[in-house]
């Protein structure tokens, strides 16, 4: 796990969960084993999981079912990641081939919904409905979102109303889950759970924003992915959607041609239509007022180093480059 001074009240905790991890992805099936460690130990952040346990630390609580269950949110979150790679064809994941380029679509869409089902057996091995309820929930949202992103890919016409729904749904849902999860299993009050599940929802918009803006304005070799692979897919993030809106009418109709058609021959034409127009400046904008809301949402918390972190996370996530 990359080394985040915020993330250090829970270094030792996310060791339990990466033992807790590779002790699930057990299977007497070899090509199980070997494609689910693959993408399992690519790397990453791991913030969703860590996410769960400063979530569970700030609602005062320190079971050790908190690591098994930072694992299934883990397994959900590396389940979208295999199917996302090859509904995009992508060829590069955080810096390395996708598992799709290296083992093939069909044992990578396998090997994601057997993560998925294993989570579900976890899940049901805390014994606790409430838990099932918020990650069924969230996982069927999240496929839903997915599908909404599908819907979205080659149309100029998306809002950005439409578009922040599919990243509230495909990707924030995780997000709120496992926030809302920590204060599920300290039991705590309604209004404290609604509290982190809003930051978490909050976190997540931030991130995906950020992640939007990076596809134009970051390093290949720190996001690690090509950029314009957003472009590539037809897809209309917010700064697509915000230079169309800006623009002149040649820069609108460049973007538009260039959602309509894919690829990234239209790239550089793109990537000056969205900087003259400062979209980037406005998607990040919109990140920050969601870093803010989320820490905002924080206020019937105690006082806590876990509060102290998940404010330092609220603002990392739109301050990170990569």
């Amino acid at each position: 796990m990359e080394r985040l001074p915020f993330l250090e009240p829970v270094r030792a905790d996310m060791q339990r969960v990466d033992e807790a991890i590779r002790a699930r992805l057990g299977s007497d099936v070899a090509l199980v084993r070997q494609v689910a460690e693959y993408i399992v130990a690519g790397g990453g952040k791991r913030l969703r999981p860590a996410l769960l346990l400063l979530a569970a630390g700030a609602a005062g609580h320190d079971g050790a079912g908190r690591y098994e269950l930072a694992a299934v949110i883990e397994f959900i979150h590396t389940a979208t990641l295999l199917h996302d790679d090859v509904v995009d064809a992508s060829g590069l994941r955080r810096g390395r081939k996708t598992a799709n380029a290296e083992f093939g679509n069909a044992a990578s869409v396998l090997v994601g919904d057997f993560l998925y089902s294993r989570a579900f057996q976890m899940m049901v091995g805390v014994g606790s409905m409430r838990v099932m309820e918020v990650l069924a929930d969230a996982t069927n949202m999240i496929a839903e979102g997915e599908v909404l992103q599908l819907m979205n890919c080659h149309d100029p016409e998306v809002s950005e109303a439409r578009y922040l729904e599919v990243v509230r749904r495909k990707t924030a849902k995780l997000f709120e889950a496992a926030a809302r999860l920590g204060a599920v299993l300290g039991g705590a009050p309604r209004a404290l759970e609604e509290g982190l599940a809003e930051y978490g929802m909050r976190l997540g918009t931030a991130f995906q924003l950020i992640d939007d803006v990076l596809d134009y304005s970051g390093d290949a070799a720190t996001i690690g992915k090509s950029l314009g692979d957003d472009l590539a897919e037809g897809k209309p993030t917010l700064p697509l959607i915000r230079a169309m809106a800006t623009g002149t009418a040649t820069q609108a109709q460049a973007v538009r041609s260039a959602i309509i058609e894919g690829g990234r021959d239209d790239f550089a034409r793109v990537l000056e239509a969205v900087r003259a127009t400062g979209a980037l400046d406005y998607a990040r904008g919109v990140a920050l007022r969601e870093s803010e809301a989320a820490g905002r949402s924080l206020g019937p918390l105690p006082a806590s180093k876990f509060r102290d972190s998940l404010l330092e996370l609220a603002s990392f996530s739109v301050t990170r480059s990569s």
